[in-house]
């Protein structure tokens, strides 16, 4: 569960700073027009693509911090896309430390996908709601999104930033996220990827978390990911400490 320490202030200004930073990059994306056939294809009047996916895996971790108490987690989501353009859907348990009410996690989701710049870039916004939450906990939460990335040689290397004017919780904090990560399929079926990033919360809720692990593709429909995931705050509670997540991940 992610909880808040006392109101401090003093990492206020970088929360801002991010949220700044998100604005620019919207601004920069709607201000460039997209010319890739993905456009074309909206143009066209091409029909939507529906996928679907299942996953189960050791716990599941947000960001560095689990939220299913170090217990197994299965989830399931749908996605929508038509030329630039996506939504969709994920569910997953949920089980937060000293929340015996709260059992489910559910993501809606969509945003536009444009190339230019020699980048991919996504523009998107994020709702998250939380079933069964206690009266009061007002876990609900929207984030904007903004991520960009490209291939360089063999790797493929990107950065995202999300923001939210009111977190998770009832303190009503804004808060942003920040990441860079990088991703090499070093032999056929293999992928191995890291990501670093930074969480910004307006009560001086502040982390950093960083993962590392590998996937293999078993089937063109299913694959295994191993990965580490830690944070510099294990003091904030066991969710925060380091572990190791095994998830099997379905898509059809």
């Amino acid at each position: 569960m992610r909880k808040r320490k006392k109101l401090d202030g003093s990492d206020i200004n970088n929360a801002l700073v991010g949220g700044a930073c998100l604005i620019a990059v919207i601004t920069l994306g709607l201000c460039t027009a997209p010319t890739d056939a993905k456009a074309q294809d909206v143009a066209k009047g091409a029909r939507p693509e529906i996928a679907f996916n299942a996953a189960i895996g050791s716990d599941y971790v947000f960001r560095g911090v689990s939220q299913n108490d170090g217990d197994p987690a299965i989830s399931a989501g749908v996605d929508v896309t038509q030329g630039l353009f996506y939504a969709g859907a994920w569910a997953g348990n949920v089980s937060f430390a000293g929340d015996a009410d709260t059992d489910a996690e559910i993501d809606l989701y969509a945003g536009v996908r444009p190339a230019f710049g020699g980048f991919d870039w996504d523009f998107g916004v994020v709702g998250y709601v939380y079933a069964g939450q206690p009266d009061g906990a007002d876990y609900d939460y929207v984030e904007l999104k903004a991520a960009a990335s490209r291939a360089v040689g063999p790797a493929t290397l990107g950065a995202a930033i999300y923001y939210s004017p009111d977190f998770f919780g009832a303190s009503e904090d804004e808060a942003t996220y920040a990441e860079i990560n990088a991703a090499i399929s070093p032999a056929d079926k293999w992928t191995l990827s890291a990501a670093l990033g930074r969480q910004w919360v307006s009560s001086d809720f502040d982390y950093t978390t960083w993962n590392l692990g590998a996937a293999y593709q078993l089937t063109d429909r299913l694959g295994l990911d191993v990965r580490y995931f830690d944070t510099d705050e294990h003091g904030f509670g066991s969710a925060y400490d380091s572990r190791v997540v095994a998830s099997l991940k379905a898509n059809f």
